[in-house]
């Protein structure tokens, strides 16, 4: 009995280990506090009064009196500075990026271009990420949204692979993957996450029919994939507008959606931003660090993808 205990206290531990977990650092007496994330994560830090948030030379207005610090999925470790003004002072605090393994995921590309992509198709990628670039260095409007943004297709399947560093067809890709895969039927429609402005909406040669929106705020959501688009750039959309429906055009192996988030230039796990924001980790709460929200992320193995 008592070595079955142990196996299974080891076993917990392994578990819990194995989870990025937001959790605040042992302070020194007047130290600014320190909460370590993983790339990918969120940081909140809330109070009555809360009116600016600041992190990494960039500046933005708080959202309900709470700042959101976004951590870049390909952040290096590192202690980050952050500060907000609240009534009128400016406060610090500090983020502590730690390494997290997300794992790898093998896909079998069945033979389309994006599978071996000719130097036309390289060129044409190239001048799709010029385009795609100006949509994240747009300048940042009022917010448009509230959190929880709403889920950008019914029923909201379970996502899939955000953060896995992505190996197709035996060639490892340039970086890891920045959103999360819903395996929605074909044909569904595909839903705005917030009001916001169409920025993109054309076929772009690795994602395929492709919908950017901007929300305000620096918050930018992304849709790949799709079998046809039905908005256009400049349109102004409400939370729930159908944008397209899913399909599986650009580099794909089956029908699903891909939605992602840039949120202040930084890729961060969709689900984050789909579920009650209390529960993101946040800078005030030092008894009850929270779990990473995404779906994947206690397992790192490998897997391999068919669909």
């Amino acid at each position: 009995m008592i070595v079955l205990l142990r196996c299974l206290l080891v076993g917990m531990l392994a578990v819990v280990c194995a989870i990025p977990r937001p959790a605040l650092a042992a302070q020194k007496p007047g130290a600014p506090i320190t909460i370590t994330a993983a790339p990918g994560t969120l940081v909140r830090w809330t109070a009555p009064g809360t009116t600016r948030c600041s992190m990494l030379g960039r500046t933005w207005a708080a959202l309900l009196e709470t700042c959101y610090y976004p951590i870049d999925l390909l952040q290096k470790p590192a202690v980050i500075a952050i500060a907000r003004v609240i009534s009128g002072r400016r406060e610090l605090a500090r983020i502590s990026v730690e390494p997290f393994p997300y794992g790898t995921e093998e896909i079998n590309l069945p033979d389309i271009p994006q599978a071996n992509p000719s130097k036309e198709d390289l060129n044409r990628a190239r001048r799709d990420q010029m385009l795609v670039s100006k949509a994240f260095t747009r300048r940042e409007g009022s917010a448009k949204f509230t959190l929880p943004i709403g889920v950008p297709v019914r029923p909201l399947p379970e996502g899939k692979s955000f953060g896995l560093k992505r190996v197709f067809n035996g060639k490892p890709a340039a970086q890891p993957h920045t959103g999360s895969d819903y395996a929605a039927p074909a044909g569904s429609p595909v839903l705005a996450a917030a009001d916001g402005t169409v920025v993109i909406a054309e076929d772009l040669f690795f994602e395929g029919n492709a919908v950017f929106i901007d929300h305000g705020n620096g918050l930018v959501t992304m849709y790949f994939h799709l079998s046809r688009i039905e908005v256009k750039v400049g349109q102004e959309v409400t939370k729930g507008h159908t944008l397209g429906v899913v399909g599986s055009t650009g580099r794909s192996t089956g029908p699903h959606l891909f939605f992602g988030l840039r949120w202040h230039n930084a890729r961060v796990d969709p689900t984050y931003l789909l579920k009650d924001p209390g529960k993101i980790p946040s800078v005030n709460d030092a008894s009850a660090p929270a779990r990473h929200a995404g779906t994947n992320a206690n397992d790192s193995s490998k897997q391999t993808r068919k669909r």
